[in-house]
């Protein structure tokens, strides 16, 4: 089953200079449950796909479809559930709240539905459990090393049991050993719960442990 497809994404913005291209005409297909890498050049367009992809960013043209659904089709209100329902996000940066703990970071996302249940909360300590931090779990990110909070930021991606789990430079900041364990993490998850992956990346070591690759080229 064909879980995201996207056809002659193009993106553009207006300069005092004319119109300037970032991507042109780009076209992916991801089935559920597979695994991609973005890679390609600085300024090449990597992270602008990736944010169209995950409906954080319009295309100036083409077509995206999530699961049967155009999403840009969708009001703003309508968008922002799909996304939080369907897609779950891993920056670079983890962009973690620095005055909530592990485990209420974890539960972020919940929140957009109002009380976070007992279900849900059961779901944030095992999956704090299932990257190797439970005991963690109470510690601000101040506390954290980046690799704890790169498993912190994984985790939140999962809480909503998204269908597909998008991750810019995820191991970017990392230091080698690091980078191997978070790589080889985001793999085992999205094995195991079968949800599709998108990784943009410079790195070789990670493109390469992914089935499918897309490579972009420079803009010009």
């Amino acid at each position: 089953m064909v879980g995201l497809i996207a056809q002659s994404i193009r993106k553009t913005f207006p300069t005092p200079t004319g119109e300037l291209v970032v991507l042109s005409n780009v076209s992916l297909s991801l089935d559920q449950g597979e695994a991609m890498a973005i890679v390609g050049p600085s300024g090449c367009g990597k992270s602008t796909l990736l944010h169209c992809l995950g409906t954080l960013d319009s295309p100036s043209s083409g077509s995206l479809n999530i699961d049967g659904v155009n999403p840009f089709s969708l009001s703003e209100k309508e968008l922002a559930s799909f996304r939080n329902q369907k897609l779950g996000f891993v920056f670079q940066d983890h962009f973690l709240l620095p005055q909530l703990t592990a485990i209420q970071n974890v539960l972020v996302p919940a929140l957009a539905n109002g009380r976070v249940s007992p279900e849900i909360a059961t779901r944030a300590n095992k999956l704090l459990e299932s990257v190797g931090i439970a005991s963690r779990s109470g510690h601000l990110p101040g506390q954290l090393s980046g690799g704890e909070k790169a498993r912190v930021a994984i985790a939140r991606a999962l809480i909503m049991e998204p269908r597909i789990v998008l991750a810019d430079e995820p191991t970017g900041s990392l230091d080698p050993k690091n980078a191997e364990i978070i790589a080889e993490l985001l793999l085992e998850i999205q094995r195991n719960q079968a949800v599709s992956l998108i990784v943009v990346t410079h790195s070789n070591a990670l493109a390469s442990m992914l089935p499918k690759k897309l490579e972009l080229e420079a803009s010009v």
